[in-house]
């Protein structure tokens, strides 16, 4: 790995014209298990630039199970998860609280809080790449583990005062868990909800509004802070609350941009918040031909690329075409060519 990874990272996400488009695959167990010299080759060709830090404590989290083999997972919230074959995550079924009553026994889980932040601070230093931190912080799509996402999304309806109260205490834990990672030597801390469905959000932007962005923005003032960024993942079409990840702090967004529309998501938010891939996921890495690939990606560029302010990333997950995959970089090799 080129020494200069964060640098094209950091050049990238304050618009100021790297030499190239860093990049970075995301890699599902399914494609190593289905694909291992594909994947291989694809990662001796072309490395990432960015990578997460192991998540590394200094005591037993109470995890159970692996959660990307079939069976059971237990995390380290005490969540139940049930996977229906190896290679992917599973869901929750069984909710950890299933009245509000339930509350009295709910602990959040202070294991996380006891990062080995040496051993973490480790892994950064041995690294040219850029770091994002080993936890992920979900308020939104925690609620659903622990209440199921039926019974979530019923609750943020009704607003009952368990719910607030849950909040509360979940917020309050993640405060804790994104100081304890932004006193590390990471990039960057990570967020992860997700928001959409295939044609709109699952909540009313109202919602989100009074009750998320605030805790995403209290997330984000102390990763400043500590001088650190903020990189966010949220699939579906999220349209509706982009402008506020902007608004909060949010640096770079992961997310379908294609189920909203590239075109449309460069002439709103081009230049003002750094995407962080993808390529089509559902259709194009899975039936797509690699016309259509390199189309795809000199879509993205076109569209949303401001000196800076795109990643060239994509899922190497279910069912997809690994020569599609590799066609991704390719073609982001040669945009990024002088001839391009």
């Amino acid at each position: 790995m080129a020494a200069e990874s964060r640098d094209l990272v950091r050049k990238t996400l304050a618009f100021q014209s790297p030499r190239r488009v860093p990049r970075q695959v995301w890699v599902l167990p399914w494609a190593e298990i289905h694909h291992p010299q594909a994947l291989k080759l694809l990662q001796e060709r072309f490395p990432d630039d960015i990578v997460s830090s192991p998540a590394l404590y200094t005591v037993p989290t109470g995890v159970l199970g692996d959660r990307h083999t079939k069976g059971e997972h237990v995390d380290e919230w005490g969540c139940h998860f049930s996977n229906p074959r190896d290679g992917i995550i599973g869901i929750v079924q069984k909710p950890l609280i299933s009245t509000w009553d339930d509350l009295d026994r709910f602990q959040t889980p202070e294991s996380v809080l006891k990062l080995d932040t040496e051993a973490v601070n480790r892994f950064c230093r041995a690294t040219d790449q850029y770091v994002l931190s080993g936890s992920v912080i979900r308020p939104f799509e925690r609620l659903q583990f622990i209440r199921t996402m039926e019974q979530a999304l019923i609750d943020l309806m009704e607003q009952p005062p368990g719910l607030l109260e849950l909040l509360g205490r979940m917020h309050a834990h993640y405060i804790k868990e994104v100081e304890v990672w932004a006193r590390t030597e990471v990039d960057a801390i990570a967020l992860m909800d997700d928001w959409g469905t295939q044609t709109g959000l699952l909540l009313h932007p109202e919602t989100f509004r009074q009750i998320f962005k605030p805790m995403y923005r209290d997330y984000v003032e102390i990763a400043r802070q500590h001088g650190k960024q903020v990189f966010m993942h949220s699939d579906g079409h999220i349209t509706g609350i982009i402008e506020d990840l902007i608004e909060v702090g949010v640096e770079a967004l992961n997310a379908q941009i294609f189920c909203m529309g590239v075109e449309e998501l460069g002439r709103r938010f081009k230049g003002r918040i750094t995407f962080w891939g993808e390529i089509d996921r559902q259709h194009l890495l899975v039936h797509g031909t690699r016309r259509d690939i390199e189309q795809a990606v000199r879509s993205v560029r076109d569209s949303l690329y401001a000196e800076g302010g795109v990643i060239a990333q994509c899922e190497f997950g279910l069912e997809a075409d690994p020569d599609n995959v590799l066609a991704v970089f390719e073609a982001w090799a040669r945009l990024d060519s002088p001839a391009g």
